[in-house]
């Protein structure tokens, strides 16, 4: 063989170790972190704050997503991904995928905001985050992801030869529809979201702190400013969970949209062998990275959620415990 041959083999066959091994460490990692994050912040102290609900809610999306997206992959290096070869299955996967994770991205912008009611000055600012209003807008949300993605069931088709995965849009038009879509509504507005009420929340706590301590100051008890504060906590560590995993949002999910940009920009232009099995390493390659996504949630909240999180999983551990 030649030297340009060869070269071929190795990136395909990288692609495939990627495909086996790579996804099945997302794939634990996203499974095991969104079940233990399910299970804190389904607790009592947390459920009852429209913005934990949230991420709860974002949790139970980012498990689906795992799930109907990388499980059969893991499986592929060592069986038959029947998404490859049956078309209605291949649709099916695709919807729920491109559903589940445009839900858990928006329902962590949707976070955001509340974080910025629940900082505001104005008390009928704060009296809309409830956690009534949460899920209300989680159900609008839902609905409008699912007729988003309808036309995944005309655009997709499995056994499909030129094209990056063989389950993927048939045309061109599809796959443009389809990534902007995806690109805009799934990453780009939620991270405009997400950083925009993010500083705009920055601002009221600012601000708040000026009148916190003009009000300690003030002839209030001590009970009402240690309630105050309890509740001021929650909130900070809630606030800088959410500022974490914005800013890994936007690192794990822009590099895909991006090579999704440059591969449809390039898709009329004639390439060698060498060069689509490149492109097809790196096209794997981002989407898996994309999962991280999806999986990192608990891990953040674990590190970054201070003593309201950490505290909420020792206690399940020890409820577990004593159960067991």
């Amino acid at each position: 063989m030649s030297s340009n041959d060869t070269a071929i083999l190795s990136w395909n066959n990288a692609t495939i170790q990627l495909n086996r091994y790579f996804s099945i460490f997302i794939f634990l990692f996203g499974i095991i972190g969104n079940i233990l994050n399910i299970l804190v912040l389904s607790q009592r102290n947390l459920r009852s704050n429209p913005c934990a609900f949230l991420f709860l809610a974002s949790s139970i999306a980012s498990l689906i997503a795992i799930i109907s997206g990388l499980f059969t992959r893991t499986t592929s290096g060592w069986a038959i991904d029947l998404t490859n070869t049956i078309t209605w299955l291949c649709q099916l996967r695709t919807f729920v995928v491109f559903v589940s994770r445009t839900i858990a991205y928006c329902l962590i912008a949707l976070a955001t905001i509340d974080r910025w009611l629940s900082s505001c000055f104005d008390p009928r600012r704060r009296q809309m985050s409830t956690i009534i209003n949460a899920q209300r807008g989680m159900i609008i949300i839902l609905i409008f992801s699912c007729l988003l993605y309808v036309q995944m069931f005309y655009c997709y088709e499995a056994n499909l030869i030129n094209a990056p995965l063989k389950c993927y849009g048939k045309t061109i038009t599809c796959r443009l529809i389809t990534d902007l879509t995806y690109a805009f509504v799934a990453n780009i507005f939620p991270l405009i979201i997400m950083l925009y009420f993010g500083l705009m929340t920055i601002i009221n706590i600012r601000q708040s702190k000026r009148r916190i301590q003009i009000i300690n100051m003030t002839s209030i008890s001590r009970v009402t400013i240690n309630i105050s504060q309890r509740s001021k906590k929650t909130d900070y560590y809630l606030l800088y969970m959410l500022f974490v995993q914005v800013i890994l949002f936007g690192i794990f999910t822009l590099p895909q949209n991006i090579q999704k940009f440059i591969a449809l920009a390039q898709s009329n232009q004639i390439k060698t062998a060498l060069d689509s099995a490149i492109e097809n390493f790196i096209f794997n390659f981002f989407l898996l990275f994309a999962y991280l996504a999806n999986g990192m949630s608990f891990y953040i909240y674990t590190l970054s959620g201070g003593s309201v999180f950490r505290n909420e999983l020792i206690k399940l551990a020890q409820t577990v415990r004593q159960i067991f």
